[in-house]
């Protein structure tokens, strides 16, 4: 069958794209002392990356419902390589902070297409071995994205880490001969949908990254009339008819929490190590790596073990490993460094697993037709889960200024617990109303 080839293939696409984004964070001290920018100012190009790419992850999947995927694919990875292209022959930061949103709008159609092409094309009994390939591309590419970067910066240049996501380019001729040919109806696109989707997320993005309380009046605002639109689009761009399934409501919002979870300890440790250790950044992405590379490896089991015993088993079983990866920190972060390394070994899998299985879930639970905006729609509350996260933790951490660093730091992953008892409330609440479906 020609999933096997495509996955495997589509997944190098992801890798990179993943790597891309990791690569950068290492390389923002070189970029500021070279284009002699602020801080402020160079937090954009992290910031702005990560909003386009919400965005344009929706959008992207969306578009599946009209437009053939490879179609999309090769719009996505050729603005993606081409804007690369524009990034390493840039000496201002203007030009640095554009190719990095054009690369963020093209970087979007990876990982959404690719949960609608895995949902649209797999058998649902190897689907969550597909799905599986595709998170462990990504657990990969963001494991080795700050060493590649910080080897690529120290002994080439930051200009050179552009080329890197160049490599996209041949994928596009080689995906677009093995995904399978579409055609599609006329379709009737609710660019206003769009447009007020875009507006709200993106001004809520902003709105808690820079605590702005502006931007998150224009998001409230923004957010009604996009409700009020909903009521009144013939085809709206996300169906109404999503909200009304509380199964994948509860989903959205695992994935959120799931999201948040991870984002903050991807967030969390590179500041234990080098704030608290005092470890290079060499040295912070060689204690990352461990765990990224074993998420990898254990996630191709891990995806045929959900299509042989389901979803809903590993769901648990990742939050068990995720709570206990996060006590550890917790009680024991004071120790050593290597705590972070051990407690990453367990997370990093676990996390994996549980973006697998509820978006295995997800495929399952949603009809064909509304496959592009549920998946969608999943990957937009993933990124909100990351975006929150990262700015509560920012926020804990500056209000412990008067504590030694470790004990922030401790304190901090202390409060993520609370998150977790939610996830486990809402995953037993899920599977006692699976059963009952099936009684």
């Amino acid at each position: 069958m020609k999933d096997k080839v495509f996955i495997p293939v589509w997944s190098i696409g992801s890798f990179l794209i993943v790597m891309n984004t990791t690569m950068f964070n290492v390389s923002i001290p070189d970029i500021i002392k070279q284009l002699h920018i602020s801080a402020g100012h160079a937090s954009w190009l992290v910031s702005g990356y990560s909003i386009g790419f919400a965005l344009s992850t929706i959008i992207f999947s969306r578009l599946s419902d009209f437009i053939p995927i490879r179609k999309l694919m090769a719009i996505g990875l050729s603005i993606l390589g081409l804007s690369s292209i524009l990034g390493f022959f840039s000496d201002s930061f203007g030009f640095v902070l554009l190719a990095r949103l054009l690369q963020s709008c093209g970087a979007g159609a990876m990982p959404g297409l690719g949960m609608v092409l895995a949902a649209r094309y797999v058998p649902i009994e190897r689907r969550g071995r597909a799905i599986a390939i595709l998170a462990s591309a990504s657990s990969l590419g963001f494991g080795l994205g700050p060493v590649v970067g910080g080897f690529i910066t120290q002994f080439l240049g930051w200009h050179e880490l552009f080329l890197v996501i160049c490599l996209v380019l041949p994928l596009v001729l080689v995906l677009w001969s093995l995904l399978p040919k579409e055609s599609h109806n006329k379709f009737e696109f609710d660019l206003i949908g769009a447009v007020l989707i875009v507006l709200t997320t993106a001004t809520l993005l902003v709105a808690v990254s820079k605590l702005s309380i502006l931007f998150l009046l224009i998001s409230l605002g923004s957010l009604i009339t996009f409700i009020t639109h909903l009521r009144r689009a013939r085809k709206p761009f996300i169906q109404p008819i999503l909200f009304k399934n509380t199964g994948y409501l509860k989903m959205i919002i695992l994935i959120f929490l799931g999201f948040a979870l991870n984002m903050s300890m991807v967030f969390l440790m590179p500041l234990v190590l080098a704030n608290g250790f005092h470890k290079p950044a060499a040295s912070v992405g060689l204690l990352i790596f461990p765990g990224a590379v074993l998420s990898a490896i254990l996630i191709r089991y891990v995806g045929r073990w959900i299509d042989r015993y389901g979803n809903l088993r590993f769901l648990l079983i990742g939050y068990i490993f995720m709570s206990l990866s996060i006590i550890i920190v917790s009680l024991w972060i004071h120790k050593s460094a290597f705590i972070i390394t051990f407690a990453y070994l367990l997370f990093a899998p676990a996390s994996s697993t549980i973006t697998s299985a509820i978006s295995n879930e997800v495929s399952r639970i949603l009809p064909k037709e509304l496959l592009g905006s549920g998946m969608g729609l999943s990957q937009l509350s993933q990124f909100m889960g990351g975006s929150f996260a990262v700015a509560l933790c920012g926020l804990t951490i500056v209000s412990q200024k008067g504590s030694e660093p470790i004990l922030a730091f401790q304190h901090t992953y202390i409060l993520l617990l609370p998150l977790l008892l939610v996830s486990f409330i809402l995953l037993f609440s899920y599977q006692k109303s699976s059963r009952a479906d099936l009684l």
